[in-house]
């Protein structure tokens, strides 16, 4: 197999990163430079689900699998964009949405959800996100998807003063089916191949809820 096309699918991670409300905002200080210490070495203080990332089980269920429990198998795979961006401002992104693209959900298949939100990364907006149902999650649970993509900032619906949200459903579904959830998706426009090969692989962190990735999308040629 040779790569004929990359496709990056990560947002930048810097001071001004978007980040959930209420989590860590991200810090980069010199620690060492050339001018004092004959090198450049980088001091950075993040949380563990900054910028586009990974969502272990352990992240929403105590007694489930952690990052470095989960198999490597879980991150990598053939992807299926699914194009959902009429679903708009806090839409619900139902079954409806994948019935053209139902003969390729397969076990092991990565479901990417192209909401168009990324468009309002940096923006109050953005908080403002589309959000899969819980009954169309239960199905593709089903049919064998462990492993989910969206291009905003949560799969489930975010909650602010005038929406109380619905209790993070997909995220405690997800969990229970010992999948992963990768946020902060951005670029989903820019896979115009078929079949994608996609790597989510997340930083190795030890016991953790989630980590950083750097996401692409591959384009595969015998």
């Amino acid at each position: 197999m040779r790569i004929q096309a990359i496709v990056d699918l990560s947002v930048v991670v810097n001071e001004d990163t978007q980040t959930y409300p209420g989590d860590p905002t991200p810090r980069f200080e010199p620690h060492s430079t050339i001018a004092r210490d004959g090198f450049n070495l980088m001091s950075v203080s993040m949380g563990s689900q900054t910028g586009t990332h990974v969502d272990a089980p352990f992240h929403f269920d105590d007694s489930a699998a952690k990052l470095d429990e989960l198999p490597l198998e879980r991150f990598v795979g053939t992807g299926v964009v699914v194009d959902a961006r009429a679903a708009g401002r806090r839409g619900r992104i139902t079954w409806d949405y994948f019935e053209s693209v139902e003969q390729s959900l397969l076990p092991g298949t990565i479901v990417l959800l192209h909401t168009g939100w990324s468009a309002h990364y940096g923006t109050p907006r953005y908080f403002e996100n589309p959000f899969l149902d819980a009954g169309a999650c239960a199905q593709l649970i089903s049919r064998g998807i462990r492993t989910f993509g969206i291009d905003a900032l949560n799969i489930d619906e975010t909650p602010d003063d005038d929406h109380p949200g619905e209790g993070f459903p997909v995220h405690h579904l997800i969990a229970d089916a010992a999948g992963v959830i990768s946020e902060n998706l951005t670029n989903l426009e820019s896979i115009r191949f078929a079949d994608p090969f996609i790597s989510l692989l997340p930083l190795a962190f030890e016991a953790a809820d989630g980590a950083p990735v750097r996401a692409v999308a591959l384009q595969l040629a015998p």
